[in-house]
């Protein structure tokens, strides 16, 4: 399983396409992301993070484009405008990856 420390992409990828919410220095939590076909990544990310920056950490891991994938949790698919915080996402916190 890959593991990744993301500031300076957050920052390039942020900067670059004005999409991510503005980052407080707050603590870090590490997302644990399972695609089912064996691959586990984890991420590194802040809470108020939202789903659609998350979706671009593991993009940059994995080699996918970020709009092709789909995050979810039993049957709840996750929307890309809404923060971590919102959808209760905590450290450590397992989340299924699929690719559209």
């Amino acid at each position: 399983s890959s593991h990744f420390d993301s500031r300076a992409l957050r920052h390039r990828i942020c900067s670059s396409s004005g999409f991510c919410s503005s980052h407080a220095q707050g603590s870090m939590i590490e997302v644990i992301c399972n695609d089912r076909i064996g691959r586990k990544i984890r991420v590194k990310c802040n809470p108020d993070d939202t789903i659609g920056d998350l979706k671009k950490l593991i993009a940059a891991q994995c080699g996918t484009r970020w709009e092709k994938i789909r995050i979810q949790k039993w049957y709840n698919i996750y929307k890309d405008h809404i923060t971590l915080e919102d959808y209760e996402i905590k450290d450590g916190m397992g989340l299924e990856l699929y690719y559209n």
